[in-house]
């Protein structure tokens, strides 16, 4: 069965997009999943991924924006339980094509490793960029089996930087911390990582996360009710067994009939009901009802009565 990230990402892949936007995703891809390559005195590029979905996604962002075919290569790993590697190669007209996409500079010289203030000042681009950037290096926890919890990897620390500035523009509460030589921003709240997947275009994802996240926290919150209750019960026991050794105490050293009349028909009715509460204790008593309070104060001095008998008060 496909991983819950693994769904999301299938997901993104096939989401239509504006062609700017798209634009804003492809840079996210290239830039965190590209390698610069000089062949026979030409620039090219390979952009490589487990995901096959992902490939497919490259390879049709690049023909739909800049008119070129690329190269789909499959590289089959040979020890067990690795995945295949698929490299989208493309080797015509790549300068061009990564100073549009701002990964270059405007001399098509130096690298830009960081997000381009045209992005950052734009919400649907921000949105595109963060869907490439999830695409790229991102990963989610499956909410039915683990902790709540989804990141991003950058390789650089001012790369990071712009995920965490547009993660917050859309108030996501976002944090990060450096991992394996680079960074990762990352979200831990349930409910801001099901913004995220709306935010980035998951919608079903996001639908199935919510599901997940209401009955979780449903039976949390029946867990915690029965084991509260539980307790009550079990506290509730422990005190009438007290109470009831107390009385059962008096009574077999002639002490009961030395109570105050009202304290001998709270004993009776403790002794004849060891198993309600305080509160219904006071709804049975002879000459009630009476309050949980008056209950426990007229057991509390039974109680005191029998720790003096015992030479113990």
């Amino acid at each position: 069965m496909a991983s819950f990230a693994s769904q999301v990402k299938k997901e993104l892949t096939q989401l239509e997009v504006h062609p700017e936007h798209a634009k804003a995703e492809l840079s996210a891809l290239i830039r965190m999943n590209g390698t610069l390559t000089i062949t026979n005195h030409q620039l090219g590029l390979d952009v490589q991924t487990e995901n096959p979905a992902i490939a497919r996604r490259l390879y049709s962002l690049i023909k739909q924006l800049y008119a070129q075919e690329a190269s789909l290569i499959v590289r089959r790993k040979m020890k067990l339980k690795k995945n295949n590697q698929y490299i989208v190669r493309l080797r015509n007209d790549v300068q061009k094509m990564l100073t549009d996409l701002e990964i270059l500079d405007e001399m098509g010289l130096g690298i830009n490793t960081s997000v381009s203030p045209n992005i950052l000042s734009e919400p649907q681009r921000m949105r595109s960029y963060l869907r490439g950037a999830f695409l790229a290096g991102g990963s989610i926890n499956n909410p039915e089996t683990s902790r709540y919890h989804l990141e991003i990897y950058s390789l650089y620390e001012d790369h990071n930087e712009g995920i965490l500035q547009m993660m917050n523009h859309f108030e996501l509460n976002a944090r990060t911390t450096p991992r394996r030589s680079g960074f990762i921003v990352y979200l831990k709240e349930a409910e801001k990582i099901s913004d995220f997947l709306n935010i980035v275009g998951a919608t079903n994802a996001m639908l199935k996360f919510e599901d997940i996240r209401i009955m979780r926290d449903m039976r949390n919150s029946v867990n915690r009710l029965v084991n509260s209750e539980t307790a009550n019960m079990s506290r509730t026991v422990d005190a009438a067994q007290k109470q009831i050794e107390s009385i059962n105490y008096l009574a077999n050293h002639g002490g009961l009939d030395k109570l105050p009349e009202r304290l001998r028909e709270m004993a009776e009715t403790r002794v004849n009901n060891p198993d309600v509460s305080l509160t219904e204790l006071g709804q049975i008593v002879p000459g009630g009802p009476i309050s949980k309070s008056g209950v426990n104060h007229r057991l509390r001095k039974i109680n005191e009565m029998a720790l003096k008998a015992r030479g113990e008060a």
